[in-house]
């Protein structure tokens, strides 16, 4: 098995979680490609299916797209897949020193799911010498959220883990709400883990600040045409692998936070309203409105 199809298999598995991480995964895979053919009909048909392997998931698909636009113009072709991982790279430790500065002594802070953007953001702060406590959520039904706890825990961050179920008492005891993005939308709206837009109301009620920490390359361009976000669904046997008869089951990986619940989306460009966001894509990255 190649390379390329093992990373595939891997994204489509959720065996590679986490928008970032499937980024990057999925942007090495067709390095591999890259190194064997510069034929652009090929080349989109592997784009097609690495893009594919995860409806949900702009920065992957940004990645590649910067991948087809800028091959040609590179002494070695494949040199475009560094580039990309090293931005990803930057960009989460500008995201994390950028989001520290949320974060104070003495808070509680609560996330859900798994975030790499989030997870830098409270080990930068705890690394500076911020002691906080933070509160999280298991996660259901691939219990994302013990592994966020593990990685904070195993770094000395006191945490308090719960069912999601319990997430209003944990965001009521809360200071502060941090959470990652799958994709954000033309107008400012954040699509995240199942249970955000819920999250967000329950903080929206307490008025607790709400951010959503991502990587610009999370902003989906396609949205700019009109598109809607597609919201992936996941095999229903995540959930009952065997319910009975008359139980019609639904699995969505991930729902649709407006942009009116989020104080603010914190980004490697800085800290910026939904509605402004956009503007300050297309400064930066022109290219992926091409």
């Amino acid at each position: 098995m190649s390379f390329y199809t093992d990373t595939l298999a891997k994204i489509i598995s959720l065996e590679v979680q986490g928008a970032e991480n499937i980024a990057i995964a999925g942007v090495q895979a067709f390095g591999e490609k890259l190194g064997e053919t510069q034929d652009t009909v090929l080349l989109n048909k592997y784009v097609a299916e690495l893009s594919n392997a995860r409806v949900t998931e702009p920065a992957l698909r940004n990645g590649l797209k910067y991948c087809m636009r800028f091959f040609k113009e590179r002494a070695k072709p494949t040199d475009v897949v560094d580039e990309v991982i090293a931005y990803f790279k930057k960009s989460k430790e500008q995201l994390a020193q950028i989001g520290a500065e949320k974060i104070h002594d003495g808070m509680t802070v609560y996330t859900h799911c798994h975030a790499s953007s989030v997870t830098a953001i409270l080990l930068h702060a705890f690394k500076n010498g911020k002691r906080f406590t933070v509160r999280n959520t298991e996660t259901r039904p691939k219990w994302q959220g013990r592994k966020t706890a593990t990685e904070l825990a195993e770094a000395g961050i006191q945490v308090i883990h719960s069912v999601d179920s319990a997430a209003r008492l944990q965001i009521k005891e809360s200071d502060l709400v941090l959470v990652g993005a799958d994709a954000v939308t033309v107008e400012g709206n954040v699509v995240n883990k199942i249970g955000t837009a819920m999250f967000a109301e329950f903080a929206h009620l307490y008025q607790i600040p709400f951010y959503s920490c991502t990587n610009s390359w999370k902003f989906d361009p396609l949205t700019v045409g009109g598109k809607d976000e597609p919201i992936e669904m996941r095999d229903t046997k995540e959930v009952w692998e065997n319910p009975p008869a008359n139980v019609t089951l639904i699995n969505p990986a991930f729902e649709l936070t407006p942009a009116d619940r989020l104080s603010g989306i914190i980004t490697e460009l800085g800290v910026f309203k939904p509605e402004t966001l956009v503007s300050q894509v297309q400064k930066e990255y022109s290219w992926m409105f091409a």
